[in-house]
C-alpha cells in the first residue's frame, strides 16, 4: 500500500441494480483485477463464469441477520479507508492482515422505487440499505486512494480512465466520482428522512404530515447562459427520476438551448394543458401566465382558438398541446408567430420538419402523462428558507348553484373550462371563456375588480365578444364590484369558490343582473 496512486488490483462489487454488470466484470477480469462480491451479485458473477471471492471469505465472518450484516467489518472498511503511502496505516493493515480495496462499485437497495410502488411500511424499512452507504462514504472519503462508482452510466469512463493511465484512475476522476457518491447517499438518506418523518406520529398520536426536516436533492441537467436576467447565473436541476410527462423529463428534439425563463414557462404551459383530456387542447403561456387556452375537434383548431385570445401576448410565448403535434399545426405556428418552445406528448416527422425550418425554435417531446397525477411536494425558496406544500391537484370541492337562475348545459361546460384555466393564472385571476376557449384573461393584479376589467379590455382588443361568456374567479369576490365588472362586460355565468363575508351581497347582485353563479368551495391562488 505504499503507492499513493496505486494501480487497481482489487475491486469490491455489490449491486442491487445489476445493469452492465457482466460487461464490467469481463473488462475488470481482462485486467487481472481480483473481484470481491456479496450475495446476489456474487451469485450472478459466478453463474456467468467469473472468479469471485465472497465477502464472507475475505472477512472470515458469515453474512448474518438475513444479510443485514455482511460488509460491516474491519477487513472491508480497513481496505477502503487505509490511505496509501501513510506509514501508520500501512503498519496497521499489515498487522491485521487487511488488503487494500482499490475500486468500489456499489448501488443501493431500491428504497425510492419501493416507496413509489406503494409498498408497506415494513417493506420500505427492509429496503433501507446500511452497508452500502457505509462503504460508499468510506471509499469517497478516501478518494485520494480509492475509486468509488455508484452509477452504471460511469462504467465506460472508468474503463477509459484505466486504459489511459496504466490501470489507474486520475485524482480528478476520483474526486468527481466521490462527489457523486456523496450526492447519492445524501439523496438516499433524504428520501428516507422525508418519508419516515412524514409517516411518524406526534406525541399525541396524530400524524406529522410534513417531516420536521425537509431534504431535497436534485441533479444538474443544464448549465444555462444566465438566469431570469442576464446578470444572474442560472442552472436547471431535476430529480433523479422525474415524473413522465413533465418538463423535467421532456426530451428536446430541436432548437437552441433552453433558457431559465423557457423552463419556467414551459412548466406552466404543460401543467395547464394536462388538465384537459377529452378533446385536443392548446395552451399558450407568456411570462408564466396562460394568455390563450382552447379545446377543439382538431389540434390545429385548438391552436387557432387559443391564439385568437391574445395574439399580442402569444408573440414569443410557449405553446403546449395534449395530443401528438401534426405537420399542419406545426407549420401554421412557425409561419404565423415567433414562438420560443413547443411541447407535445409526441410529434410526427412532418411536424419536426416544419419546426426545423425555424432553427431557434425549441421542440420538446414530453411523452404521455398519467391521467391522475401523483401527489407531490411543491417548494419555493425565500431568503434563508423554503416554503413547502402539497401540489394543487384538486379541482373543486363541490358544485353548488346559489342563484335563482340555473346554468344551461353550455354555460356549465364553459364554467368548468374557465375554472380549470383559472387554476393556472396568477392571482388575482379572472378568466372569461366561451365555447371551450378563453376570450379574456386578467392575471396578477392587486385587486380582483381590475383583473375583471383587464380581462374584458384584452378581449375587446383581440376582437372577441365576451357577451354570453362564463367567468371564473380563482378566489371569492370580496365585494360585488368585480362581479359587476364581469356583468357589464357581458358575462352571464360565474364560477368562484365562495366563502366571503359578503357572499350574500354578491349572490344578490348576481340575481339582480340575471346571472347564474356556481360555488366550488375551493380556492386556487397561484402566486
Amino acid at each position: 500500500m505504499k503507492d499513493s496512486n496505486p494501480k487497481i488490483r482489487r475491486a469490491l462489487i455489490s449491486l442491487s441494480d445489476k445493469t452492465g454488470l457482466e460487461q464490467l466484470a469481463y473488462a475488470l477480469s481482462e485486467r487481472n483485477i481480483e473481484l470481491i462480491s456479496t450475495g446476489g451479485t456474487s451469485s450472478k458473477l459466478k453463474g456467468a463464469g467469473f472468479s469471485v471471492a465472497d465477502v464472507a471469505d475475505v472477512t472470515g465472518f458469515p453474512e448474518i441477520l438475513d444479510g443485514r450484516v455482511k460488509t460491516l467489518h474491519p477487513t472491508i472498511h480497513g481496505g477502503l479507508l487505509a490511505v496509501r503511502g501513510n506509514e501508520e496505516h500501512i503498519r496497521a493493515a499489515e498487522k491485521h492482515k487487511i488488503t487494500a480495496i482499490d475500486l468500489l462499485i456499489v448501488n443501493l437497495y431500491p428504497f425510492e422505487a419501493t416507496l413509489a410502488s406503494g409498498a408497506s411500511f415494513d417493506d420500505c424499512v427492509e429496503n433501507i440499505d446500511i452497508g452500502g452507504p457505509a462503504m460508499i462514504r468510506a471509499a469517497a472519503k478516501n478518494h485520494a486512494s480509492v475509486t468509488v462508482i455508484v452509477d452504471s452510466a460511469d462504467y465506460p469512463e472508468l474503463l477509459e480512465e484505466m486504459s489511459a493511465n496504466g490501470g489507474r484512475t486520475t485524482p480528478a476522476f476520483r474526486k468527481r466520482m466521490a462527489a457523486k457518491a456523496y450526492a447519492r447517499t445524501a439523496a438516499y438518506d433524504g428520501a428516507i428522512s422525508n418519508w419516515l418523518g412524514a409517516v411518524a406520529a406526534n406525541a399525541d398520536g396524530t400524524a406529522l404530515g410534513f417531516p420536521p426536516t425537509f431534504t431535497t436533492q436534485y441533479k444538474k441537467a443544464i448549465d444555462m447562459r444566465y438566469g431570469e436576467n442576464p446578470h444572474q447565473r442560472g442552472a436547471f436541476y431535476v430529480s433523479s427520476k422525474p415524473e413522465s410527462g413533465t418538463v423535467s423529463s421532456a426530451c428536446q428534439l430541436l432548437g437552441k438551448e433552453l433558457s431559465y425563463n423557457n423552463v419556467a414557462d414551459s412548466d406552466a404551459a404543460l401543467e395547464c394543458v394536462k388538465s384537459f383530456s377529452d378533446h385536443p387542447a392548446c395552451v399558450i403561456v407568456k411570462h408564466a401566465n396562460p394568455c390563450g387556452v382552447a379545446e377543439a375537434e382538431t389540434l390545429e383548431a385548438a391552436y387557432d382558438r387559443a391564439y385568437q385570445t391574445d395574439p399580442e401576448s402569444a408573440f414569443g410565448g410557449i405553446i403546449a398541446f395534449n395530443r401528438e403535434l401534426d405537420g399542419a399545426t406545426a407549420a401554421k405556428i412557425v409561419e404565423r408567430q415567433f414562438v420560443e418552445v413547443i411541447l407535445a406528448p409526441s410529434v410526427t416527422e412532418e411536424a419536426k420538419e416544419a419546426v426545423a425550418a425555424k432553427k431557434n425554435v425549441r421542440l420538446m417531446v414530453t411523452g404521455e402523462w398519467p391521467l391522475v397525477a401523483a401527489q407531490r411536494f411543491e417548494t419555493r425558496t425565500v431568503a434563508g428558507g423554503l416554503l413547502v406544500q402539497d401540489s394543487d391537484l384538486a379541482v373543486y370541492d363541490r358544485l353548488q348553484v346559489v342563484t335563482k337562475r340555473q346554468p344551461t348545459p353550455a354555460e356549465m361546460a364553459d364554467l368548468l373550462f374557465a375554472w380549470k384555466v383559472a387554476k393556472f393564472v396568477k392571482s388575482n385571476a379572472i378568466v372569461y371563456a366561451k365555447g371551450g376557449a378563453t376570450v379574456g384573461i386578467g392575471a396578477g393584479q392587486m385587486s380582483r375588480v381590475n383583473s375583471s376589467r383587464i380581462a374584458a379590455i384584452k378581449a375587446e382588443m383581440a376582437g372577441l365578444d365576451v357577451k354570453g361568456s362564463a367567468v371564473a374567479s380563482d378566489a371569492f369576490f370580496p365585494f360585488a364590484d368585480g362581479l359587476l365588472a364581469a356583468a357589464e362586460a357581458g358575462a352571464t355565468a360565474v364560477i368562484q369558490p365562495g366563502g366571503s363575508m359578503r357572499d350574500e351581497e354578491v349572490i344578490k347582485t348576481a340575481d339582480e343582473k340575471g346571472l347564474t353563479m356556481v360555488l366550488t368551495g375551493m380556492r386556487h391562488f397561484r402566486h
